[in-house]
């Protein structure tokens, strides 16, 4: 694993945990079809919600949030609507959240949780 992969799976972890503990159910991690991934699926009341784990070290290129650009927000739709065809799923609403991980040199990561992001 190299070591981008290695933060990105770290972030990933984190934002696993911080979203369960925020009350969100998990349905689905690293959901994968021949159009792309998503990295997590999950239920908040009636709503299903896709989180983008985005996990940056530094801001030098932005901050992780601004990694999510118009392409790969429509991407993610399509992407939810496969999922939602292969779950068999029928949620009232979808929001597409973006959960932006910074890990620090010393204790926890910052989380920073933006729902409805696009």
């Amino acid at each position: 694993m190299s070591a981008k992969q290695a933060v990105g799976a770290y972030g990933e972890r984190v934002a696993l945990r911080y979203l369960e503990q925020a009350g969100l159910v998990v349905l689905d991690r690293n959901w994968r079809c021949a159009a792309g991934e998503l990295d997590i699926v999950a239920r908040e009341g009636d709503a299903l919600v896709v989180c983008e784990v985005k996990t940056r070290r530094g801001e030098r290129h932005g901050t992780p949030a601004e990694a999510v650009i118009a392409a790969k927000a429509a991407r993610l739709r399509r992407l939810a609507m496969h999922w939602i065809q292969a779950s068999g799923v029928h949620p009232a609403t979808v929001r597409f959240d973006v959960v932006s991980v910074r890990p620090q040199r010393s204790g926890p990561a910052r989380v920073d949780h933006l729902r409805g992001a696009f």
